[in-house]
């Protein structure tokens, strides 16, 4: 079934998103913080660089818990559980749209992020993930 494969695929992109948080978080690929100036600033301030780490541990550690519970879902789910499975995932993935990309898209605007262009580049994957998980679900109904 696509979807599987569908699903496969962003979990790969997830876990490559997750091993970067805990493990480079300086880094400017998989969506690693070293995108983010504030980053580097933040540091400067001990508690503040805590804070910051403590939520993007944070992050991490949800994404963690989303990704073995979708390969849980890969591993027993049948046909009907994975086409609402998909539907959950564009769904709670197109919230992205409604808080993240207008804060990214500000910091980009406000030249905050490098590379310049960054949020419109991770809005468009973003965008493409949603449609192909829908897409793969009208194909399977």
């Amino acid at each position: 079934m696509m979807i599987k494969y569908i699903i496969l695929g962003f979990l790969i992109l997830e876990s490559a998103n997750v091993l970067t948080l805990y493990f480079f978080p300086d880094s400017k690929l998989a969506n690693g913080m070293g995108v983010f100036k504030a980053w580097e600033k933040s540091k400067k301030d001990d508690q503040v660089h805590d804070l910051v780490k403590y939520l993007v541990n944070w992050v991490a550690g949800t994404k963690l818990i989303f990704i073995l519970l979708l390969i849980v879902i890969l591993v027993t789910a049948d046909d009907k559980t994975l086409v609402y499975s998909a539907a959950a995932l564009a769904a709670s993935i197109s919230s992205f749209f409604w808080r993240l990309f207008p804060l990214i898209r500000k910091m980009d605007q406000m030249e905050q992020i490098e590379p310049k262009g960054y949020s419109l580049v991770l809005g468009g994957l973003i965008a493409v993930f949603i449609l192909v998980f829908i897409i793969a679900i009208l194909m399977t109904i």
